[in-house]
């Protein structure tokens, strides 16, 4: 096994903004029967994303790896500014396309589901791991002044919009800060 790692790319800073690390590590087997085991620093559980599905969007600490013939890994600026402050998924997102699988870790356990063109879905902040690039995502205000400060949700939720497959996670990720 050779590992080469980290590499450094066009993307490199643009990965920080989105909570990955600056280079990437590139993991080769140059034998057959050849293991890598990869996991997370938070308990969870890490599933495929198989990108015949099409491209996938990854929020903060989601993305894990990916491997295949040709993937591409960029970062994307949240399209609305209101998602991108109070939506729970952050500003900087990961957008991975092309031909392969990526690994993803969500926090506790996955929820999956899969949303027909203009079915909707509200999410509590910070429980959104991926979804597709076909999904449209947006927050949505919470109205009532009971269940914004006796709900714990805060004042918005997020809001997503199919068609397209989503992946919740039953934990919300913890902050750096608490690490």
């Amino acid at each position: 096994m050779v590992i080469k790692g980290p590499r450094w790319s066009q993307g490199s800073a643009r990965r920080v903004l989105s909570g990955e690390s600056i280079g990437l590590t590139f993991i080769e087997a140059n034998q057959d029967n050849q293991q890598v085991i990869l996991s997370s620093n938070q308990p969870g559980k890490i599933i495929d994303w198989d990108l015949i599905e099409g491209s996938v969007i990854t929020t903060r600490g989601s993305f894990v790896a990916a491997f295949g013939a040709k993937v591409d890994i960029n970062v994307l600026i949240a399209k609305r500014a209101g998602a991108a402050l109070f939506g729970g998924a952050g500003l900087f997102l990961q957008k991975i396309s092309g031909q392969g699988k990526v690994l993803i870790h969500g926090a506790g356990d996955f929820v999956e589901r899969y949303l027909e063109k203009e079915e909707s879905v509200l999410v509590s902040t910070g429980n959104l791991a991926a979804f597709s690039d076909s999904i449209d995502y947006s927050i949505q205000g919470i109205s009532g002044l009971r269940k914004i400060f006796f709900s714990g949700e805060g004042l918005f939720m997020t809001k997503l919009t199919g068609p397209g497959r989503i992946l919740l996670q039953s934990l919300k990720r913890e902050s750096n800060s608490k690490k």
